[in-house]
């Protein structure tokens, strides 16, 4: 199922949205990684995980589990439910098992999706994932995405930016530490958003 909708969404992507990519390069080819992007529309998960030459599991909100026919199909691409509002081990546990087999995890460091399409302040739970594990976080900026069937603008060109991989190394989860990380995630994926288009 995961390779068919793939091709499915990057027909739509390609077609309908001339969709672009860029840094695809910087995703690692096998070892776990954390794709940490911005979020603003529910086209996000999709796009940034047809873009990605390998599998991608997302962590989602809890809501989309409650729906027995929307459960199968999130699960069998990936996703993984998480409670928002409070701290879920259950789906950090998750989050960190998958990383430590070697697989991309995909989270929104904002744990929700921007109203505005604003970048927003990151909750801790990415940071402290990353370093309890030591994956690598790849920044990523998603544009467009949020302007479908907008006034004047019904469908945009969508475009993912992967930035290069921060380390991090694997170690005791200080306040600090998360703190720090998460304003370096948070100030990579705004430069990428800033960045100018490439055509």
């Amino acid at each position: 199922m995961y390779n068919l909708a793939r091709v499915l969404f990057w027909f739509i992507f390609s077609v309908v949205f001339r969709w672009r990519i860029v840094g695809i390069e910087n995703i690692p080819a096998a070892e776990g990684a954390i794709v940490a992007a911005n979020h603003i529309s529910n086209w996000d998960p999709p796009l940034i995980g047809t873009a990605v030459n390998r599998p991608m599991h997302f962590m989602a909100k809890e809501e989309l589990f409650r729906n027995a026919i929307l459960r199968k199909i999130i699960s069998k691409l990936g996703a993984f439910p998480v409670k928002r509002g409070a701290s879920d081990r259950n789906a950090i546990r998750t989050a960190m098992k998958l990383l430590e087999e070697g697989n991309l995890v995909g989270l929104f460091p904002e744990g929700t999706r921007s109203k505005n399409g604003m970048l927003g302040e990151a909750e801790q739970g990415l940071a402290m994932i990353a370093v309890k594990t030591g994956a690598a976080v790849i920044p990523t900026a998603v544009l467009g995405t949020n302007k479908v069937f907008s006034s004047g603008c019904w469908l945009p060109r969508f475009e993912v930016r992967f930035g290069k991989p921060i380390p991090v190394g694997r170690k005791k989860a200080t306040k600090a530490d998360i703190a720090e990380l998460s304003t370096l995630i948070m100030t990579e994926i705004d430069a990428l958003l800033k960045q100018s288009s490439p055509l």
